[in-house]
């Protein structure tokens, strides 16, 4: 009585895929499509998850409203259970959907037991001592991340890569391709072609969750997933109750059936993600779920349990968190001077403790500015945005990446407001620059500077270049008071190798770090 079908149609299974569906459609509109207003985004996803929002709570020691949904859901669990699991995640609903064609070895005996508390009261503590980490671990910003740097630009680039060579192949009569390369081009297809830094790293997350399949099933969403710890803490005060708790004496068909929930012969209350299957394919239809206070009495001998979380696990999670804490907190000071945030992100301590690593701001950087970092901020900083000036700039029309951050660590700026956001300085190095170091005049920057009185000026000089001759050179200086660290100097410096100008991080934003 195993299920066979992983695309058997139930309600559970529709609700998955209608969710599956909301969410790569949020992801691909989280992206560039000539508009200057993004007003749907993937980022309704983090706002909704109890995870991301205990954690900010934890770590920022206040709350936003962004993240009301994500009280909503704490609430509606407590109420009605972990459905959120098996109704709503969109990995969830992927691991289901090839589950059941990886072939099943041995379970691994080390992931099971307490090993997930740990994990979660690591994560709860490290943000309570100011370092949030949940990010990492999120099963909503792994499948985005696995998405964003890694499987989407894939996808665009195989996409271009065939219809051109379809293009070749076809001759004259490509021309009737063409409406269906615009819809793809404006609607379906990344705005710009990018590969970033970690991508591979990203999927290796991604890829190692599918692999856990191979030795059990819903094997992450069990063991490992902090997310899913969380909401099966709180759903053990849920008013809804499979009955029975256990598995029946004459059958015990449910353990096979039952993608999470069973423990020995005893449900465990808080694994339990109520898609419902054991109730659909009991044979003696047995199994139903119903509310605590209709059915308490007849069935308190054979309900399910709640996990006993017992002393040491809360005290071993409080020291790993702590221990965590300090450990991610140590940044190399020498990296300080060149870590530039994105617009609006005035202490980079409050920057650390919001921020989800989703990746969203890196998708919709217009000029591939963004880029998840590894080091520049210490360990504590990996899949973070960072802005590379040599790699990319700052539109100066654009405050698209504040627009889609899911807890305020971008502030959503209004556009003039933006322009005014001071990322960084630039800085002149005469020895590189060619007006100072060979006497020959280059207007690049100060061309390029987007702002109206221009940040990048020239003073007017004669001097004798090296061959004796007497040229008027048009030095350039930094206005600072204006500068917003946009970096566009930096990028359009067509120096090769180290450029003459690049932008510096302002210190004051690292004082109380």
């Amino acid at each position: 009585m195993s299920i066979k079908n992983p695309l058997k149609i139930t309600s559970s299974r529709i609700s998955q895929l209608i969710f599956l569906a909301i969410f790569i459609v949020l992801f691909i509109n989280t992206e560039y499509r000539g508009k200057d207003e993004i007003s749907v985004a993937i980022n309704s996803f983090f706002r909704a998850n109890p995870l991301v929002t205990i954690n900010y709570i934890l770590a920022v020691k206040a709350i936003t409203i962004l993240l009301i949904p994500g009280i909503i859901m704490i609430l509606a669990t407590a109420i009605l259970g972990r459905f959120f699991c098996g109704w709503i995640c969109p990995l969830g609903t992927i691991i289901d959907l090839v589950t059941d064609r990886i072939r099943k070895t041995v379970p691994l005996g080390f992931l099971k037991g307490r090993l997930k508390y740990y994990l979660l009261f690591t994560l709860l503590f490290a943000a309570l001592f100011n370092v949030n980490l949940a990010g990492v671990f999120d099963p909503i910003a792994i499948l985005v991340r696995a998405f964003t740097f890694f499987l989407y630009p894939l996808f665009g680039h195989t996409i271009r890569s065939g219809w051109t060579g379809l293009y070749a192949l076809l001759g004259e009569k490509r021309e009737y391709l063409n409406p269906l390369f615009e819809f793809l081009q404006g609607y379906v297809l990344p705005f710009r072609e990018t590969f970033y830094p970690l991508a591979f790293l990203s999927l290796i997350f991604f890829a190692g969750i599918l692999f856990l399949e191979r030795y059990e099933k819903r094997n992450w969403c069990k063991n490992l997933c902090p997310l899913g710890v969380l909401l099966g803490i709180i759903s053990n005060i849920s008013i809804f109750r499979r009955v029975p708790g256990r598995l029946c004496a004459d059958c015990g068909e449910c353990r096979n059936i039952c993608p999470t929930g069973f423990d020995a012969d005893i449900l465990q209350k808080g694994d339990c993600i109520l898609c419902m299957d054991c109730r659909l394919q009991c044979a003696f239809k047995r199994v139903r779920f119903s509310l605590r206070g209709i059915s308490w009495k007849k069935e308190a001998k054979t309900g399910g349990t709640a996990p006993v979380l017992e002393r040491r696990v809360f005290i071993g999670g409080m020291l790993s968190g702590f221990f965590a804490s300090r450990v991610f907190a140590f940044q190399p000071p020498a990296q300080y001077e060149r870590l530039l945030r994105p617009p609006g992100v005035r202490e980079e301590k409050d920057f650390l403790k919001k921020c989800v690593r989703c990746g969203e701001c890196i998708k919709v950087c217009l000029r591939s500015a963004l880029y998840p970092d590894y080091f520049r901020a210490g360990i504590y900083g990996v899949f973070m945005p960072v802005l590379i000036p040599r790699l990319g700039y700052c539109e100066y029309n654009c405050n698209l990446c504040g627009q889609v951050c899911p807890t305020g660590a971008i502030p959503n700026l209004a556009l003039e407001k933006k322009k005014k956001s001071v990322i960084g300085i630039a800085a002149l190095d005469k020895n590189h620059c060619l007006p100072y170091a060979k006497k020959i005049n280059c207007i690049v920057c100060e061309e390029h500077c987007p702002i109206p009185e221009k940040a990048i000026r020239f003073e007017v000089v004669e001097e004798r270049d090296y061959k004796g001759k007497i040229v008027t050179l048009k030095r350039p200086y930094i206005v600072e008071e204006l500068c917003n660290g946009c970096g566009i100097c930096e990028n359009k410096c067509p120096l090769e190798g180290k450029p003459a100008i690049e932008v510096f991080a302002q210190r004051k934003r690292f004082s109380s770090a």
